[in-house]
């Protein structure tokens, strides 16, 4: 059994970024602070997001419960393929758990278009939302307590959408007012 901590996931999300930027700053040859500053919207979705996905939400004395990975019960892996069948199973938490869903993914919608130029229609920022959306359930995929669900990749992709909405929707309505 190999235990994962939360602070050890944020750490290493934050060192993985630091030094990927970095890099970037010595392949550019300059650092863009005022980009450096918008890119901080994607580090805080990253973290924010692993927080929520990986980790149970319920505190153990205090602290973030662990996630553990127990190699004995890695197979079956745990999983539904079936869309929306489980969606509305009603069971504590379970309107809560479709709108955080939703709600959780709605800042990548509105970060992602913000910070990547090429990223420029609501098509690309939903894609991009479904391919980090999937990246997460596959990921989850080891790990006994974590279920890969199509209905969470649904529920977040929808997330990405309604945030891409508002984003283009409010870079169209600053541009009519220009």
């Amino acid at each position: 059994m190999f235990e994962i901590t939360y602070t050890g996931v944020f750490i290493f999300i934050t060192l993985a970024w630091v030094i990927i930027r970095i890099i970037f700053g010595i392949m550019s040859h300059k650092v863009d602070w005022k980009y450096e500053v918008k890119l901080l919207t994607v580090y805080i979705c990253l973290v924010v997001i692993a927080r929520i996905v990986y980790f149970p939400m319920r505190l153990v004395d205090g602290h973030i419960a662990s996630l553990y990975l127990e190699f004995d019960k890695v197979f079956p892996f745990w999983i539904n393929l079936v869309p929306i069948v489980h969606m509305f199973d009603e069971y504590d938490g379970w309107l809560i758990n479709i709108i955080g869903n939703i709600t959780m993914f709605i800042p990548v919608g509105l970060a992602w278009p913000f910070c990547f130029k090429k990223l420029d229609t609501i098509g690309k920022v939903v894609l991009a939302g479904v391919g980090y959306t999937l990246c997460i359930e596959i990921t989850q995929l080891p790990f006994h307590s974590r279920c890969s669900d199509i209905d969470d990749l649904i529920m977040n992709t929808t997330g990405v959408f309604i945030g891409a909405i508002i984003y283009f929707g409010v870079k169209r309505l600053k541009v009519r007012n220009i």
